[in-house]
């Protein structure tokens, strides 16, 4: 969440907003470069990719990055063309809903929570459950969710890549038949990706550039930008903030925070053990 509860998903959509409405905007090159998110942030966004396509006739291209896996890939699948360097680690189609259970410190320090609840299932996933309480109507409903989302999915990938090889008339690829056998939560290498028909072509942003231009119908065009506007206001919360003093190990990359119940589009690669 940025200013005002400005999320990424409000400024994904005024981006798109914008390039809709400017008929000087002939193509866009959206960069994905994310370990993947929310569920629901994952299928807003899209849903603006897939939206702004039909409406505007205008064609996206992904420009994946190091990382473009899970919801990073989710995101990417319904524009026309997908560009992935051989070394980008994307792939990881799955879902995951991530939690602690903290019962047997709270049994050894002496503390025992009292619960008092409306339904025999208002408690679930509760992180100070005993595993032995957690029934098998639980574990069901559970795991019913995890897998009626990564069939939702499936249907993102599936759809999204045969609508791009519709447009691009056999110029880019086309999954693998047996593309489900690695929609398993495995992360691929850019090149891997290739080989089953999950992106269209190798290369850098240049590359993703030039394929623009070609499916824009255009020899030449200027790239701009659209960035969040700066806004005084976040100067004077830089200057009147005050943080308690933190220790940050830098793995190279921002580990997510999960919350408790909450479906998520993450690439294994960047869970916290």
């Amino acid at each position: 969440y940025g200013r005002g509860g400005y999320t990424m998903v409000d400024l994904v959509e005024d981006q798109f907003a914008r390039a809709a409405h400017d008929d000087r905007v002939k193509a866009v090159i959206l960069k994905v470069n994310s370990p993947g998110g929310e569920v629901l942030a994952s299928d807003d966004i899209y849903t603006i990719v897939q939206k702004f396509q039909k409406t505007t006739s205008k064609p996206v291209i992904a420009d994946m990055g190091s990382l473009a896996a899970s919801g990073g890939y989710y995101v990417s699948a319904p524009c026309q063309w997908i560009v992935a360097n051989e070394l980008t680690i994307t792939g990881s189609i799955g879902v995951i809903m991530h939690g602690y259970n903290f019962r047997g410190l709270l049994d050894k320090v002496g503390v025992r929570p009292e619960v008092f609840k409306s339904g025999r299932f208002k408690d679930m996933l509760s992180p100070d459950k005993r595993p032995e309480d957690i029934t098998p109507e639980e574990r069901e409903i559970v795991q019913s969710m995890v897998n009626e989302t990564f069939d939702k999915f499936k249907s993102i990938v599936s759809e999204g890549r045969a609508g791009a090889a519709q447009k691009n008339k056999g110029d880019g690829k086309s999954l693998a038949d047996n593309w489900e056998q690695y929609a398993d939560g495995r992360i691929l290498s850019g090149k891997e990706a290739l080989r089953l028909g999950f992106v269209d072509e190798l290369g850098n942003f240049d590359v993703a550039v030039t394929r623009a231009r070609k499916l824009a119908n255009i020899t030449d065009a200027n790239l701009v930008q659209y960035q969040q506007p700066f806004d005084l206001g976040d100067l004077f919360n830089i200057f009147g903030k005050s943080e308690a003093s933190t220790i940050k190990i830098d793995l190279g990359i921002d580990t997510p925070k999960l919350k408790l119940g909450h479906l998520y589009f993450i690439c294994p690669t960047v869970l916290p053990r």
